[in-house]
């Protein structure tokens, strides 16, 4: 079953709810708010990715994810596994050392040289995602050969690198990065072919969730995508995606859902309502 990743920004500049869940008692809220909504998975993230975005340092990033991983996963915790979306070995150790299981760093290991030896050693999943350049860079005019195949060959090489660093490769899945280092043109021809991806022979995971193409796309505004969204996520699923990270969890439970029964990949049954 396709699995949801709910989106836990603890920034003061996330692209679409930054700073709506800085303080961590609203962060903690939230999560919980997401669990209850269907989320598989809870990814907290405390430094913004956006396209320009200020980098922060491993304390301040600490001093915002640690109370919010602590209150999902102590006691009165929500149940549900917890991913830690970071660059650094520090914040990762942390976080894990909190019950954090999931590592999902949008550098693929390649940012903190020791990040790769911190996962090891606590045998979690990692989450290896493409991106070209860093935040600051990647969308001054990112360009490919052919993008899937590109993003393909560094996935395959990004596996490589954290098995040869000793993380078990069935704990590595494989994120394309949509949006990041890619135009519209780039994101779409990735959702087209997401299929491709699966001959790693690695968990998929998709986050197109509320990103600028979709806006391109519909001319909607940030928060008002989540049926651009819920559309991306429907066609990922049926190519094989195996986690959607997604802000808007309630929707995207219900097109999974839906769109598993009308695969043959769920039992139907009625529910009430």
């Amino acid at each position: 079953m396709t699995r949801l990743m709910g989106i836990v920004n603890v920034t003061p500049d996330s692209f679409s709810d930054g700073g709506l869940f800085l303080d961590a008692e609203a962060a903690i809220a939230h999560g919980r708010e997401l669990a209850a909504e269907g989320a598989d998975l809870l990814d907290v993230g405390g430094e913004s990715t956006r396209p320009g975005a200020a980098e922060v340092s491993a304390e301040e990033e600490l001093e915002r994810v640690g109370p919010v991983v602590e209150g999902l996963v102590g006691e009165g915790g929500t149940g549900v596994a917890v991913s830690i979306d970071t660059s650094k070995a520090a914040v990762a150790a942390t976080a894990l050392s909190a019950g954090a299981t999931i590592v999902n760093d949008v550098t693929a290991l390649r940012s903190d040289a020791e990040l790769a030896a911190v996962c090891a050693e606590a045998g979690c999943e990692v989450v290896l995602m493409h991106m070209l350049g860093t935040p600051r860079t990647m969308q001054d005019d990112p360009r490919y050969e052919d993008v899937v195949d590109d993003v393909k060959a560094f996935l395959s090489d990004r596996v490589e690198a954290a098995v040869a660093a000793g993380i078990d490769e069935n704990r590595v899945w494989v994120d394309p990065g949509i949006g990041f280092g890619k135009t519209a043109a780039h994101n779409l021809e990735l959702l087209r072919r997401l299929g491709e991806l699966r001959e790693l022979g690695r968990p998929v995971v998709v986050g197109a969730s509320r990103k600028s193409f979709l806006g391109k796309l519909t001319g909607r505004d940030v928060n008002e995508r989540v049926g651009g969204t819920v559309a991306a996520n429907t066609l990922a699923l049926a190519a094989g995606a195996d986690v959607l990270r997604v802000h808007d969890v309630a929707a995207a439970r219900d097109a999974v859902l839906t769109a598993e029964v009308i695969l043959g990949r769920r039992r139907w049954r009625t529910r009430s309502g």
